[in-house]
């Protein structure tokens, strides 16, 4: 164990190293190319801003509003046919809106159930076998100024679908 520690604690200085070694060998200017680097990732981070603003700000009306609960409470009579868990729901929701909202049910799951419950597993394949979709697609589409995403979010939410009744499939099928 201590040598995966210690290894784990260079790798970082290792990396630096290697870059500015090869910097050298090429006769790059690496600074130079370090403070290039770095404007372009300053400029990134202030083109994306007003994206993240806005889904940061509509995941938490989401979040706050209840609406989660009111979804659930129409869609429970379908979810009891096909043998999904209520208690997994919120987390199906959220998990393709907000990554930190669903890693904060996920553990609220955890808590509650237990990481060896049955919920508690289906709840671990989801966030294993989903994506955060519109997070991704708004970050994706708003540096390459791609305006149409129609499609890119049915195809996306589909596979976060999928994803999500298969997690329930599985866990169902390797129960103990």
């Amino acid at each position: 164990m201590q040598i995966i520690n210690f290894v784990s604690n260079l790798a970082m200085p290792l990396m630096i190293l290697l870059i500015v070694t090869y910097g050298l060998i090429e006769r790059n200017k690496v600074f130079d190319d370090f403070l290039e680097g770095a404007k372009e990732g300053i400029e990134m981070v202030f083109s994306i801003l007003p994206t993240l603003v806005g889904l940061f700000v509509a995941i938490g009306a989401l979040r706050y509003s209840g609406i989660l609960d009111i979804i659930i409470h129409f869609i429970t009579p379908l979810l009891n046919v096909i043998h999904f868990p209520n208690e997994v729901m919120p987390l199906a929701i959220l998990r393709p809106i907000s990554g930190s909202g669903s890693i904060a049910i996920a553990t609220d799951i955890m808590k509650n159930y237990g990481v060896d419950t049955q919920i508690g597993k289906i709840a671990s394949v989801i966030m294993g076998s989903t994506e955060t979709t519109l997070y991704t697609i708004a970050i994706y589409t708003s540096c390459v100024k791609i305006k149409k995403t129609r499609f890119i979010l049915l195809a996306s939410l589909i596979a976060d679908i999928v994803g999500i009744l298969v997690s329930v499939v599985i866990c169902g099928v390797l129960k103990n």
